[in-house]
């Protein structure tokens, strides 16, 4: 209880424009989603002009993956060990691994945005949602998602999910948590930002699925 009030007033004193500059090193954003939201965060790379600051001269995700043997800061952390944790990684991006809290389902922004109104304006249950600066909106899914998502398409009756730039993101993968950069291209953002409940307990899959997959299929008309 002590860690999530302590994490709710660091909050409380970004968001009133408090006279301490907080930094990304600090660990007060992270602490947001391992102690609020429940999820675990990874110190990630940055990028610049292409360049990843892996070093790799072939990185096949620059300014987007985790750090080479980087600290998996699990949920539920004390705020004073995120925050000792991450001061070892100044300027890390926030990485957020995919597969226990939550998948995602991928879509062009311009769809997941329609998608989303759709879906808020029928009252289905939605998750946190986020757009990357390349243009994608990732809707965040009970785990599982990715794996079923071939056969929850065909049963809707689509056939290829790749005709609709239609992609889960399941164990193994991870995701560019907002504000951080990602790809040296701009920050990510909220959509629609984590709630106590949905970042919790996210939405099944089907329940979102059938609107994602035809305004997709939509859009790409």
């Amino acid at each position: 209880m002590g860690f999530t009030i302590g994490i709710s007033r660091g909050i409380r004193d970004i968001r009133s424009g408090s006279r301490r500059r907080i930094r990304p090193s600090d660990g007060t954003a992270v602490a947001e989603y391992t102690g609020l939201w429940g999820w675990d965060v990874v110190p990630g790379v940055r990028a610049a002009a292409g360049d990843c600051s892996c070093g790799r001269a072939r990185c096949r995700a620059p300014g987007a993956h985790p750090l080479d043997l980087a600290p998996v800061i699990r949920a539920g952390t004390p705020l004073d060990e995120v925050t000792e944790v991450w001061s070892a990684f100044p300027g890390a991006s926030m990485m957020l691994p995919v597969g226990r809290a939550f998948d995602v389902i991928e879509v062009a922004e311009s769809a997941g945005r329609h998608a989303l109104a759709r879906l808020e304006r029928m009252g289905l249950p939605v998750g946190p949602v986020a757009a990357t600066p390349d243009g994608r909106a990732q809707f965040l899914v009970a785990p599982g998602a990715a794996t079923a998502l071939p056969d929850l398409l065909y049963r809707m009756g689509w056939d290829d999910p790749g005709a609709l730039d239609l992609r889960g993101l399941g164990p193994g993968a991870h995701i560019t948590a907002p504000p951080s950069d990602r790809g040296g291209l701009g920050p990510v953002r909220w959509l629609r930002s984590p709630a106590l409940d949905s970042a919790a307990r996210p939405p099944e899959a089907r329940l979102l699925l059938g609107t994602l997959a035809y305004v997709a299929h939509r859009s790409g008309v």
